[in-house]
């Protein structure tokens, strides 16, 4: 059986697709590995459980080659199929000739694939496969680096807490035939920031009800996870309960029976409990945090603290900016989380945003001429796989970090573990 590190992962999949693929791929019921199938769940092992809609899914360019070609370009900085094609063009032969045999290719010395290829490739994905596939090979290195728990959590008890931060992301530059637009939700997880999991928001519905099946594949035991206040429901609180997983909600008016009650408590009677001051930008922000123990009549089930934060922000001569306070619950008690675990939680959901933003800017994801079929997800996914494994590599200045890859041909290959 493969001994693969995603089964060792602390937050890793369970009964999901992620599972499901780990132990196809251990059992031998999907594609061939080729002759390197090794005890490491590599990249291009995972990638040969993915479709493409191709017969006999490529004799001579097979979709584990393509879709790892497609993704170290993407590393290097690619943002079209046109780009992602002449990139493939620059690499060595013999590197090429190595990726190939290594995923079984029947002419392993065929060339790169044409762009055209890499299109029918990309666009043809099974992208719930290729986002389960990639989203399991960036936990196992996670894991194995041991950047999932954020250290210094879990309050008296020093467990570990494991934050997961879901947000969506419509793809603006692509269109369905109904005309409605790509929407995708993913959940970002540990210290480093990877994606874990992704799902597409169909047009007849929205984010609410999508949260369940983007986090069934996942083991949540010690998670914590965050989101935005559209996220605060009774279903989801009850749903996150039941599968052993924590939840730092935010609340506003969407929840007005909650709000009212968390409003109505004693906030100017409760100390403020931590303070933290930045400056950047021009500007200087204060934030402050108040935690209580949760009254048992909240009108949310689960709920242990309430917590308060409030953000000042000035101009470097100290005039004022703006002043905004939040309000929020969360199902850790005081014992699990301390004041300043639960305010530094709360200040990490941005990594997801900043990971849409780079999406956005750096790869320019919604002006991208992938349109069609499966290309606008497919896209996302290779993206989310890129940002995620330059972090696990150290490297948090993306888009420096991008160009570094592009300068030598060997970089993205090392990143994405590809190399032989």
């Amino acid at each position: 059986m493969l001994d693969c590190a995603i089964a060792r992962a602390r937050l890793m999949p369970g009964r999901g697709p992620v599972s499901r693929l780990a132990d196809d791929l251990a059992g031998g019921r999907l594609a061939a590995l080729g002759p390197a199938a090794s005890n490491r769940c590599e990249l291009l092992e995972l990638l040969a459980g993915v479709s493409d809609g191709r017969p006999g899914q490529g004799r001579d360019h097979p979709v584990a080659a393509v879709l790892a070609l497609a993704a170290a370009a993407v590393v290097a900085g690619s943002r079209s199929f046109t780009a992602i094609a002449g990139w493939a063009d620059d690499v060595p032969a013999d590197v090429l000739e190595g990726m190939y045999q290594r995923c079984g290719a029947a002419r392993p010395g065929a060339g790169p694939p044409s762009k055209t290829t890499i299109w029918r490739v990309v666009t043809g994905a099974d992208t719930a496969a290729l986002d389960a596939v990639t989203g399991s090979w960036l936990m196992a290195r996670a894991s194995a680096a041991g950047t999932l728990a954020c250290p210094g959590d879990g309050g008296d008890d020093n467990a570990p807490l494991i934050p997961v931060r879901v947000d969506g992301k419509t793809v603006r530059g692509a269109v369905n035939p109904d005309g409605s637009q790509v929407h995708l939700l993913a959940a970002l997880a540990g210290q480093q920031g990877v994606v874990a999991a992704q799902t597409e928001v169909g047009a007849k519905t929205n984010e609410i009800p999508m949260i369940i099946p983007l986090l069934d594949g996942l083991d949540l035991d010690q998670a914590v996870i965050t989101a935005d206040a559209l996220h605060t429901q009774r279903a989801t609180a009850d749903y996150l309960h039941r599968r052993g997983a924590d939840f730092i909600l935010p609340v506003k008016d969407n929840q007005p029976g909650l709000f009212d009650a968390l409003d109505a408590l004693p906030w100017r009677d409760t100390p403020v409990a931590c303070t933290t001051a930045g400056r950047g930008h021009g500007r200087i922000e204060t934030r402050t945090i108040q935690v209580m123990d949760a009254p048992g009549d909240l009108p949310f089930p689960h709920v242990s603290q309430a917590y308060l934060i409030e953000r000042h922000v000035t101009a470097l001569d100290g005039t004022p900016l703006s002043d905004v306070a939040a309000l929020g619950v969360t199902s850790l008690d005081a014992t699990r989380a301390t004041p300043q675990t639960i305010a530094s939680l709360v200040r990490g959901q941005w990594a997801i945003e900043s990971l849409h933003w780079l999406r956005d800017t750096l790869y320019r994801e919604d002006n991208s001429t992938a349109r069609t079929r499966s290309g606008p997800r497919a896209m996302a996914t290779l993206r989310n796989l890129a940002v995620g494994a330059l972090h696990l590599a150290g490297r948090h200045d993306t888009t420096e970090a991008t160009r570094w890859a592009s300068r030598n041909m060997d970089r993205p290959f090392t990143i994405l573990g590809l190399t032989s």
